[in-house]
């Protein structure tokens, strides 16, 4: 699944390509799902000859800022993914091996195309239909963003402040680093290898935690997140000796990390992948 990295490197794609440009062209799929009862047309009409005046991001959600409102909301759900026609991308894990496009060129799973009048062009594309996209006036006014907690890359907030929610809460860690109110863009993956690389069990309550402890995890969080954020989320940058490598497959992942048996339990709902020998 997309977490902030991906996010963040969508949203620059976007920027990239649209900031300071009006949209020619406008392709809205019809999708009850993605658009949330929506018609296409609506909101095809909306951004077609509108100006785009900024991107922005917080957690797993993006926007494109327009020259009127509202502006365009965006969440990539399980694999969902933006990326400019003509440019090299990444792929997701959840893409597999499978082209991207049809034989004819056109975009496997479009859900939106934006061209703007210099021709450049970008699409957001979901084969599993859990993306997202609707209209909204401000982040500020937006219920869902607006009950995010702060960004995990650009507003975590000091170890002490940290410290003193943590210790609030009776429920483990794993789950508190899932909860979206208090550790915004932060998903399965990135709260495994925090965890890991701070040698934090997952199961510890949040209760348990001491203030050097929690040290060492914000540390360890906000550089997992800036390097990746660093190499457009490109995964095969990821250095060699973290988590990310060998903490899926369950029964069919890899056994080992740097010599140590990997564990594989479900802690807050999802597959946690852990190391019992060094996380404590």
């Amino acid at each position: 699944m997309p977490e902030l990295p991906e996010v963040e490197t969508v949203r620059r794609i976007l920027d990239r390509v649209l900031t300071g440009r009006k949209l020619a062209e406008v392709e809205v799929a019809p999708d009850e799902i993605v658009l949330q009862g929506v018609p296409s047309e609506v909101v095809a009409a909306h951004l077609g000859g509108r100006t785009v005046t900024g991107t922005g991001r917080k957690g797993k959600y993006w926007w494109i800022e327009l020259d009127e409102k509202p502006m365009l909301f965006g969440h990539l759900g399980m694999a969902g993914w933006v990326r400019e026609i003509g440019a090299d991308t990444i792929r997701l894990r959840e893409h597999g091996q499978a082209p991207l496009d049809e034989p004819s060129g056109r975009p496997k799973f479009l859900k939106l195309r934006l061209q703007t009048e210099e021709g450049r062009e970008v699409v957001m594309t979901d084969g599993r239909r859990l993306a997202r996209l609707w209209l909204g006036a401000s982040p500020e006014e937006d219920p869902r963003v607006s009950a995010l907690g702060p960004d995990s890359w650009t507003e975590l907030p000091e170890a002490d402040d940290l410290h003193r929610m943590l210790v609030k809460r009776k429920a483990p860690l794993k789950a508190i680093l899932l909860d979206q109110k208090v550790f915004a863009g932060v998903g399965n993956w990135i709260a495994d290898e925090a965890m890991y690389h701070a040698r934090l069990a997952p199961g510890r309550l949040g209760t348990s935690l001491s203030l050097s402890e929690v040290e060492v995890l914000r540390e360890k969080l906000w550089q997992i997140v800036d390097l990746a954020v660093s190499v457009g989320a490109n995964s095969e940058q990821f250095p060699e000796s973290w988590m990310f490598h060998h903490r899926w497959g369950g029964g069919k992942g890899v056994d080992l990390i740097e010599g140590e048996a990997i564990r594989r339990d479900t802690i807050g709902g999802r597959t946690t992948a852990w190391v019992p020998t060094r996380q404590k």
